[in-house]
């Protein structure tokens, strides 16, 4: 059975151009795809590349996505990629700082991402820097394709915290930059994968859950758990995106490596469209049935303050390995760039 939301996000995309893709003629060739929890938002771009490919190929070249970590534990998929074990995978960069320190720059909080057009201009770029690539390559990885994971938001069980001194003392699950800003307002990060969170979330060793919103928080079943969340903090995000094998890339006859990498707008245009299908059916659910936290301007700016700039500069400082300054101003230009378009 075809996925409804790929299904969804493509109607979005090609309508009126439903002419068959010109074939491309080549060797069977199987790629396995490595990814940690269940089909959803973020894997329905992948999906799409995997159909796209198969059609445009006649099935020759098949492309399978393997979930909730069939092929190995999500925090150990880019050795596997090194030992040649899978074609590709989705990785996050929270789960493996130290594996990939430039693409932390991703997860620092506060970054200026005011919407998604803003957010799939600046990863496209940045994909292409010489220090993510870097990063990667130390693992025969190639970067791919964005997770383009949405602004963040919090939810959690019990008092809310209306005020920034209300989250001093909270378990709070939250990777990256993000966490370490947390930490800043007096919680304790947690950083656990999302698979590992909903156990957290029901045995009370966590008392908040940061996912991108909408779509994560329904996909690991927070919301089920949930008595709060927020709904402007929009803390920042991380990089859930997609890594291809290097060796199994180059090993592809010229004709499949285009078809994969002239598809990296498919992955992301879809995904975008995936993020906000979700979106416009989780919004209202969530508003039914937890208590929204929306924080006013002056909020807002006092988070920015205690909890944004403090962590880039410690970010800089603690990375003399590579050049982070640089990383951290590519992305912010980059950032000007796309709202001066």
């Amino acid at each position: 059975m075809r996925n409804p939301i790929i299904l969804s996000a493509l109607a979005a995309l090609s309508l009126g151009t439903a002419a068959p893709a010109a074939n491309v003629d080549g060797p069977s060739v199987f790629w396995k795809i490595s990814m940690y929890g269940n089909a959803r938002a973020l894997t329905s771009g992948m999906e799409a590349l995997a159909e796209k490919v198969a059609a445009e190929t006649d099935g020759k070249f098949q492309i399978r996505i393997f979930y909730a970590e069939q092929l190995g534990p999500a925090r150990e998929a880019l050795d596997a990629i090194k030992l040649n074990a899978f074609e590709g995978a989705g990785i996050c960069n929270f789960y493996h700082p130290g594996k990939n320190p430039a693409w932390m720059v991703f997860s620092l909080p506060f970054l200026p991402i005011t919407s998604p057009a803003v957010d799939l201009y600046v990863r496209k770029r940045m994909f292409e820097h010489p220090a993510i690539v870097a990063d990667m390559e130390k693992w025969n990885a190639l970067p791919y394709a964005s997770g383009l994971l949405p602004q963040y938001e919090m939810m959690g069980r019990g008092e809310p915290p209306q005020t920034l001194d209300d989250w001093a003392g909270l378990q709070v699950r939250a990777g990256g930059g993000l966490g370490d800003a947390m930490e800043l307002l007096g919680a304790t990060k947690q950083t656990l994968s999302a698979g590992e969170t909903l156990t957290a979330f029901q045995n009370g060793t966590v008392d908040v859950a940061a996912f991108p919103f909408t779509y994560a928080h329904v996909a690991f079943k927070i919301n089920e758990e949930a008595d709060w969340y927020t709904a402007n903090l929009s803390p920042g995000s991380s990089e859930c995106g997609w890594v291809l094998n290097k060796t199994a890339f180059e090993a592809l006859p010229e004709q499949y490596q285009a078809l994969v990498w002239d598809n990296r707008d498919l992955v992301l245009e879809t995904e975008l469209a995936a993020y906000a299908a979700q979106d416009e059916k989780n919004i209202p659910l969530f508003e039914k049935t937890l208590t929204k936290i929306e924080y006013d301007d002056a909020a807002l700016e006092e988070f920015r303050t205690r909890a944004g700039r403090p962590i880039w500069d410690k970010w800089v400082a603690d990375n003399p390995d590579f050049d982070a300054q640089g990383v951290l101003d590519a992305f912010l230009g980059y950032a000007n760039e796309a709202h001066t378009q």
